[in-house]
């Protein structure tokens, strides 16, 4: 699912980010925001990716706008799809297309014209969703009308007057039947009760594979990384030149170093697990694996597009448009070589761990290797 490498994204990303204004990158039509409180008031943009602690959009956007962040407020139309990720969600705005939406408190006040995919704590849905609706959360509230389908799982699901399903209800519930559905919402007969453990078996047709979906799915990977690298690179050019220059001017020892550190994360949560009293720590092991893979990738793909440029004859990057295209080239390169058989996961193992290595090279300067 997209949201999840959105809001990691997301974290990469707010630690520089903590005392900055926001920085616009302008491209194509599209705008790329980031900063601590970010507001995208571009007239006439067609897609938005903004990342930050506050973010709204105050003017309405042709294309599909992806927001990440702790508040994230929509003020103004989006012409086709939304993906958001933050802590609350309010939607204050009409949606032409579709709305993937995940976070703890999300209130939906303005018409979703296409399907809605809502996953958080506390889910209020006071307005129209024209197509179906997928809905999981601890408490759920619907006070309007859905045109298709719904599907929800929920410990509290309430209906306000104004609501109304035309279509199937799904209902995964621990003990089926201790929902009350006021036959004003569904009718008995287009009620469908089922085992909460069925919920991730059955919730598969909802995301069927389709080609289409596989090179959407594909070229959304590729602009997150390329959002995360370059507003870093923006926001922290020299910290990110350093990075770059230690994985390409020695890559050998960024790999070493890379693997050293992977392994004692990943190490580190076996031992605590031996320990059991070191359980409690073990989610922490984890969770530093997989941020400090995650920054490896985002970092080595950066570093591979500065190296792809230079060897087409440009200059290092100097401007924030220089960065976008090392880190869009980077992105796409690292994508592509990673759809090769074998060769290109292991070629992904490798840039990885170039980038992690170079990361802890430049953090925590090991004895044996001095930054570039």
């Amino acid at each position: 699912m997209r949201l999840i490498p959105l809001m990691t994204s997301l974290a990469l990303v707010a630690a520089p980010l903590a005392a900055e204004d926001s920085e616009t990158f302008l491209f194509g039509g599209d705008v790329f925001r980031a900063g601590q409180t970010v507001m995208m008031d571009v007239a006439d943009a067609d897609d938005v990716f903004l990342a930050g602690e506050t973010v709204s959009v105050t003017a309405p956007i042709t294309g599909t706008a992806h927001m990440a962040g702790r508040w994230l407020t929509l003020r103004a139309a989006v012409g086709d799809g939304l993906y958001a990720a933050g802590q609350t969600l309010s939607v204050e705005a009409p949606v032409t297309g579709d709305a993937s939406l995940a976070g703890q408190k999300i209130d939906i006040r303005e018409p979703v014209s296409g399907d809605l995919r809502v996953f958080g704590s506390e889910i209020t849905i006071d307005a129209p969703v024209a197509g179906s609706l997928v809905a999981a959360g601890e408490f759920v509230s619907l006070n309007a009308a859905v045109d298709g389908d719904m599907a929800v799982t929920a410990r509290s699901l309430d209906f306000g007057t104004g609501a109304a399903i035309a279509g199937q209800l799904i209902l995964f519930e621990e003990d089926p039947g201790t929902l009350e559905i006021p036959e004003s919402v569904a009718p008995a007969d287009r009620i469908d009760r089922r085992e909460i453990e069925a919920w991730e078996r059955d919730y598969a047709r909802y995301n069927p594979v389709r080609p289409r979906n596989v090179v959407l799915s594909f070229l959304t990977g590729v602009l997150i990384v390329t959002v995360v690298a370059a507003a870093v690179a923006a926001l922290a050019p020299e910290t990110m030149a350093r990075l770059r220059r230690t994985v390409l001017d020695a890559p050998g020892r960024s790999l070493a170093t890379g693997f050293v550190t992977v392994s004692a994360l990943v190490g580190s949560g076996i031992v605590l697990g031996l320990t059991l009293i070191g359980l409690l720590l073990l989610p922490a092991a984890i969770f530093l694996a997989l941020a400090a893979g995650f920054a490896g990738y985002v970092i080595g793909a950066y570093a591979l597009g500065v190296g792809i440029l230079s060897a087409s004859g440009r200059h290092d990057p100097a401007s924030t448009g220089d960065r976008a295209l090392a880190a869009g080239v980077g992105a796409l390169a690292a994508g592509l070589v990673g759809l090769v058989p074998f060769v290109g996961w292991l070629a992904m193992v490798a840039l990885v761990l170039a980038g992690a290595g170079a990361l802890c090279i430049q953090i925590l300067r090991p004895r044996l290797f001095s930054p570039v």
